[in-house]
């Protein structure tokens, strides 16, 4: 009696708690993040959990400084890209610079790890995740709280940076990452767009509310498949496609994302299929990627690369395929990979490898609560905790797992 008791109250507070406000629906249509977690955190927050309260507190502040930022637009950019349309994104490599050696610098030289301070001089690249994270985090806002100003803002930055005529990005990016002297755009630039992830999780957490139409939802569904044809069919998508690194696994990460969005069912089975490949290829026997391996921030990139492999299996799970305890030919599997980075993204190990710059441990939380999730690691949410001290209680992953 008592249990049925609680359950009524969750269910009660979750329809009365935002009175005044639309209530977006208790299952969102997300496909990284857990629609049944965000379900019961909603439920709790509405009967004010003091457990949650700190990190939904934190969460509504973030989403308050963000009503005051944006919107943004390609067309902001004072470098025309050599297409000579500003509607097309544009950025540069972050990790090439001006051969000293050379009058005019050219061809631009790489220093692996060093991001050249010029990139900043090309404002998609600083738009364009900016948007996207901002989307979020009111789409996360919106959904907890039911506030429809989350809501609209989050609207207004989507409309302008993908559906206004006047102000959208073309579906491409055959702009992206241009090194100086060398070329105008490669493939390895399509990584800029994998915090298109975050704005298809977003727009599933705006369902229901009066600032998001079916218009809206349409003109997202067109714009995300043309992206995906452009990523699966250009010369440029096709050479990311070959990528053997985490530029491969985040590649097939985001198509799959917008193969989900867009709801192509067998095109999500083939991109998963494709990763157990790269899985398969990438890992050696003790867990670890040897390509990551070889960079200057090698403890990042491995952590970076199994990250998109998680959130690969998060969503080949909404296609029916368990890639948390799959296993390739050459014994590579997830569970390994997370086995062997645990203890130093724990600080229970000192990194040995090649790391230039300090590494940022709240890389590896998302790992370490997926793990807790997943793998029954009994032990990572109390590792967290040490981790982040203080703030431990006010991180938004406390609404997330």
């Amino acid at each position: 009696m008592k249990n049925f008791l609680l359950v009524a109250s969750l269910l009660f507070a979750a329809c009365t708690a935002t009175k005044g406000n639309s209530v977006p629906p208790q299952s969102p249509a997300v496909f990284i993040l857990n629609a049944d977690v965000l379900s019961q955190k909603k439920a709790a927050i509405n009967v004010k959990d003091a457990a949650l309260m700190p990190a939904y507190k934190k969460l509504l502040k973030d989403a308050d400084k963000a009503l005051n930022e944006g919107p943004f637009s390609v067309m902001e950019k004072k470098n025309n890209p050599p297409s000579g349309d500003r509607h097309d994104y544009m950025s540069l490599a972050p990790y090439f610079w001006p051969d000293p050696i050379k009058n005019d610098g050219l061809p631009y030289i790489r220093k692996d790890g060093q991001t050249n301070p010029e990139v900043k001089d090309y404002k998609d690249k600083e738009y364009m995740p900016k948007m996207c994270e901002l989307v979020h985090t009111l789409g996360l806002a919106y959904y907890f709280s039911g506030d429809e100003k989350y809501a609209a803002h989050a609207a207004k930055l989507l409309e302008v940076w993908f559906l206004n005529a006047d102000t959208k990005m073309n579906p491409n990016l055959n702009f992206a990452q241009a090194i100086k002297g060398v070329n105008n755009g490669r493939g390895a630039g399509l990584i800029d767009a994998r915090h298109f992830m975050n704005v298809v999780d977003a727009i599933g957490l705006l369902q229901g509310s009066k600032a998001w139409t079916k218009a809206d939802q349409t003109g997202m569904q067109k714009w995300f498949a043309d992206f995906l044809n452009w990523m699966q069919t250009s010369s440029t998508g096709k050479d990311e496609m070959n990528a053997k690194n985490n530029h491969g696994t985040y590649y097939d990460a985001l198509r799959l994302s917008l193969a989900l969005f867009i709801n192509d069912k067998e095109a999500a089975k083939s991109i998963v299929q494709n990763v157990t490949k790269r899985l398969d290829a990438q890992m050696d026997e003790e867990g670890k990627f040897p390509k990551e391996m070889e960079r200057t921030i090698a403890l990042h990139y491995n952590v970076f690369d199994l990250h998109a492999f998680f959130m690969v299996a998060s969503m080949a799970g909404k296609n029916g395929f368990d890639l948390w305890h799959y296993t390739s030919p050459s014994g590579a599997s997830l569970k390994k990979g997370f086995d062997y980075f645990h203890p130093y993204i724990s600080k229970q190990k000192e990194w040995t490898g090649q790391q230039i710059k300090p590494f940022d441990f709240e890389e590896g939380y998302p790992l370490l609560l997926t793990a807790a999730e997943r793998y029954g690691c009994n032990k990572c949410r109390d590792e967290i905790k040490t981790l982040a001290g203080l703030d431990a209680e006010k991180m938004r992953e406390n609404l997330l797992y």
